[in-house]
């Protein structure tokens, strides 16, 4: 059985998560502080086998993993957050999704990674945090979104850091239902890659 750290260490290891996600108008709870300790501590020990991410440091995963992820929730809709369907395509090692249902438990969550590996990992940390209403699908973006129950079925298709724009709107619009929303997380200059992306988007 792993042993976790106490609850107060755990609201101390993770000042720099709380402090950011109040700077996002979120207060998290106690139980919600335990699942972001839990999902670090898996993310690491599933790291040593598997390439889930270059970041190792405690404090830069609860910035740039954790905390980014929450970032998507200020252009996600209320009813979204508290009761919608989401997809989250090519989650990897389950970002933005898995942090965004941390704190949402409303939402009808759909992971969506074409390697298995890290689809079973994901698997793994969904049951490690007790979470419900969420599902993992194994398989390329452009197969599954053939699938009758899932094309043109999501309120929300949330996408971070798969390809470039003009690729990652052939992937994730087919998921996003008529009225819905696609957000994809970039960083830097992504003029050039919006504006080669606009004829996909039509």
């Amino acid at each position: 059985t792993r042993c976790y750290n106490t609850m107060s260490q755990m609201v101390k290891g993770m000042e720099l998560l709380i402090k950011g996600a109040s700077e996002l108008a979120l207060k998290l709870t106690s139980e919600q502080i335990d699942g972001f300790e839990i999902y670090h501590q898996e993310l690491m020990s599933w790291n040593q086998r598997m390439n889930l991410t270059a970041i190792m440091d405690y404090e830069e995963i609860q910035i740039k993993h954790f905390l980014d992820s929450l970032t998507t929730a200020t252009v996600i809709p209320e009813t979204v957050l508290h009761g919608g369907r989401m997809a989250d395509v090519g989650s990897g090692g389950g970002f933005p999704g898995i942090p965004l249902k941390l704190v949402y438990s409303g939402i009808h969550l759909t992971l969506l990674e074409s390697v298995g590996k890290k689809a079973t990992f994901m698997e793994h940390l969904v049951g490690a945090l007790g979470l419900s209403h969420i599902q993992v699908l194994t398989g390329r973006a452009e197969t599954l979104a053939l699938d009758q129950t899932l094309r043109e079925s999501f309120d929300v298709v949330v996408s971070r850091g798969v390809a470039r724009m003009q690729v990652l709107m052939e992937i994730t619009l087919p998921f996003c239902r008529v009225g819905g929303r696609v957000i994809t997380l970039k960083k830097g200059a992504i003029g050039p890659e919006m504006e080669a992306s606009l004829p996909s988007i039509e």
